[in-house]
């Protein structure tokens, strides 16, 4: 594991950590309401398969994402960087690749707003994870 040029530990721990952020994120506490809303989603209905499917895989991708930051970021480079790091792969990388994307489906700026504010939260979440996480 020292051989890795990034602590997996604190990958998956990361990859736990933005899970929550999306827990907490699409919950009825902040923009559940709103998301369905400007999706076309039903409440409480899983589009497209199980809702354990759709979690082991949304996990799954969270992990993968994870990963990459974690090999991006490095060993021990600390809160600062960590924070600095999430946020601009999460606003930089994610958010706008989503703009693109949203722009020629013609999606709405407020699930864009919803949606990529997600991305950046949770990336800078796990990017603070990964950049305190001792060796």
């Amino acid at each position: 594991m020292e051989s890795l040029p990034f602590n997996p530990v604190a990958a998956i721990v990361s990859a736990v950590a933005g899970f929550m952020v999306g827990g907490l994120w699409y919950s009825p506490l902040l923009f559940s309401k709103a998301w369905q809303i400007e999706a076309g989603m039903s409440c409480g209905k899983a589009p497209g398969g199980g809702t354990a499917r759709i979690f082991g895989l949304a996990f799954l991708a969270t992990l993968v994402a994870a990963v990459n930051l974690a090999a991006f970021i490095g060993r021990g480079k600390g809160l600062e960087f960590g924070l600095f790091a999430g946020f601009a792969a999460g606003l930089g990388w994610v958010t706008m690749a989503l703009g693109i994307i949203y722009l020629f489906e013609n999606r709405s700026l407020k699930l864009w707003l919803i949606n990529s504010g997600y991305m950046t939260v949770a990336f800078t979440v796990m990017g603070a994870v990964i950049g305190v996480w001792p060796d």
